[in-house]
């Protein structure tokens, strides 16, 4: 099927989330003119890694349609991606399939269950950095199987080629991606994240990540820029390196990029570093707090939540222009009596407008899961997440809870009802909006294209607001106009995250609907524990397994 002299034709197709998430961002991307929140960066960046000769499409499912005859344009084709994409890429490699097209699966699921893709021809999996040769060189000698599997965090990231930004429309996407490093140095029990790109961050160095902004800049990119690290500060020596040439670049181009991030709370312990970030136009950074409850934290491994105040750091952050977005989780053993109040509480004093509450989940291949195994605790059925639909906010729960079922849904159905209430959520957007201290550089260079845009955005998200959610619009008012009186620099952050509330209100109240049908299940007698996994009595813990509590 190699088109001769054209070189293989390879076709990347990145799968579908699940639509109805916390993370589908519907409402925002119809405001922006968007059709997804943000591009494959993983996909692309491995294209930049196959041969020159080869002929490369990309298919987002998110964005795009996929049909056969794109399939059958194909040598082979390339899809894989995280858990939420599973069922879709499952299904992509069954249309494949039935298509007769050699398929070829990786990213970070596929890696921690390669058993769950087995009827792909081809799995590469680990970082592609130090495997896609492997794959490459077997193609060219007429295999059509094989599994490849790099060495577990070996992969020299100052070796990885600037990604194919020019496979993108960049009006399909909310935002672009660019990555500086992976790893991170902590052991949170449930993160997989540690088991993927290992404890020693490594980093790109700063020619690369400039090459990169150099090539969106010249493709006529402008706007949002995440940095897609999962802790950018993981090694500070780096990024402290990094950044007096990213704030140089930005100069020189006349601030034409906002950054997001995710980072550690530790970050707020670091003036200097909050400085550069500042200087550099980040706006954004997402946060773990998962809990406020010191014993949690300590029993989860995630201690640096503990030697300073959640509140007091996150308002630091937004002392230096950047709000906040974190993550909650409702669930951990340790959780003694009802949470539902203490997370309420953190919610309010953090001011965290978009909290991300979700389910504690045991990930594939992650200590937790490992420890639920040896326990008896995981649930067979569910023991591999996206065998149910949905996310951390509907999944989750995936083993035999140390307290009853019954009240960690309720507490996390108290929280989403809470935090979500309109009158709740919009005091935390005024609180944030008056508290950020952004800086004044970003209209060095006006780009009138981004005005325009911005200003239908802001006319939709009116009409939105008014006419269609007339609950919302004294909420929207009252805290737009205050903002534009009290801190005008602050006003287009308040209106992001007022934004957000237009997909998060309504799938809060989704969820809330969920929860009340299970806890209704549980009251009724309908609720059947599923069957758990056998424990692993050559590695049994020596705690007291916990099956019998809930």
């Amino acid at each position: 099927m190699t088109n001769g002299s054209s070189g293989t034709r390879v076709l990347l197709v990145f799968p579908r989330f699940n639509p109805n998430s916390f993370w589908s961002f519907k409402e925002p991307c119809e405001l922006q003119g968007a059709k997804t929140s943000t591009p494959p960066l993983g996909l692309i960046t491995m294209a930049a890694m196959l041969p020159k000769h080869w002929q490369v499409r990309l298919i987002d499912r998110n964005a795009q349609e996929l049909s056969d005859a794109d399939l059958t344009w194909a040598d082979v084709v390339m899809t894989g991606g995280m858990l939420p994409q599973e069922p879709d890429a499952i299904h992509v490699i069954g249309l494949c399939k039935e298509l007769g097209v050699p398929v070829c699966v990786g990213g970070p699921a596929p890696t921690s269950s390669p058993d769950y893709y087995e009827t792909a021809d081809f799995q590469v999996l680990g970082e592609a950095e130090g495997v896609i040769d492997q794959f490459i060189e077997a193609w060219e000698r007429g295999e059509r199987n094989g599994r490849f599997v790099a060495v577990k965090f070996q992969a020299d990231v100052t070796q990885s080629p600037i990604p194919r930004f020019d496979l993108l429309d960049f009006s399909n996407y909310l935002y672009v991606g660019v990555q500086f490093s992976r790893g991170c140095p902590f052991t949170c029990e449930f993160c997989d994240i540690i088991e993927l790109y290992g404890r020693k961050p490594r980093t790109k160095n700063t020619p690369q990540i400039l090459a990169e902004l150099d090539v969106l800049y010249g493709l006529g990119y402008r706007g949002h820029v995440d940095f897609v690290d999962d802790n950018l500060i993981g090694n500070k020596k780096a990024v402290k390196l990094f950044l007096p040439h990213l704030v140089a670049w930005q100069e020189a181009h006349g601030y034409p990029f906002r950054f997001s991030t995710e980072a550690s709370l530790n970050l707020s312990d670091d003036p200097h570093l909050l400085t550069m970030m500042r200087m550099a136009n980040f706006f954004v950074v997402f946060i773990g707090i998962e809990t406020p409850d010191e014993a949690t934290l300590a029993q989860t491994q995630k201690k640096q939540n503990t030697r300073r105040s959640i509140a007091d750091s996150v308002h630091r952050i937004y002392g230096a222009g950047m709000f906040v977005t974190a993550g909650f989780i409702v669930g951990f053993d340790s959780e003694q009596g009802s949470i539902a109040q203490p997370m309420m509480d953190c919610v309010r004093d953090t001011a965290v407008p978009a909290a991300m509450v979700g389910l504690l989940t045991a990930l594939p291949n992650t200590q937790l899961q490992r420890r639920l195994e040896k326990e008896g605790r995981l649930f067979e059925k569910f023991s591999h997440v996206s065998t149910v639909t949905g996310d951390q906010c509907t999944a989750g729960l995936n083993y035999v809870t140390a307290r009853p079922r019954r009240e960690i849904l309720a507490d996390y159905r108290q929280v989403l009802a809470n935090v979500y209430d309109p009158t709740v959520f919009f005091e935390r957007v005024r609180v944030v909006g008056l508290a950020l201290n952004r800086p004044t550089f970003e209209a060095a260079k006006p780009n009138w294209a981004s005005i325009l845009k911005d200003i239908r955005t802001f006319t939709r998200t009116c009409v939105r607001m008014t006419v269609r959610r007339p609950e919302l619009a004294r909420h929207f008012w009252s805290a737009f106009f205050m903002l534009a009186k009290r801190n005008p620099k602050a006003l287009d952050y308040a209106i992001m995250n007022m934004v957000l509330y237009l997909h998060l209100y309504p799938f809060s109240r989704y969820v809330i609907a969920e929860l009340d049908d299970r806890i209704a299940a549980i009251d009724n007698g309908e609720y059947v524990e599923p069957s758990v996994m056998p424990a692993n009595t050559q590695q049994a813990c020596s705690t007291k397994p916990l099956a019998a509590v809930a």
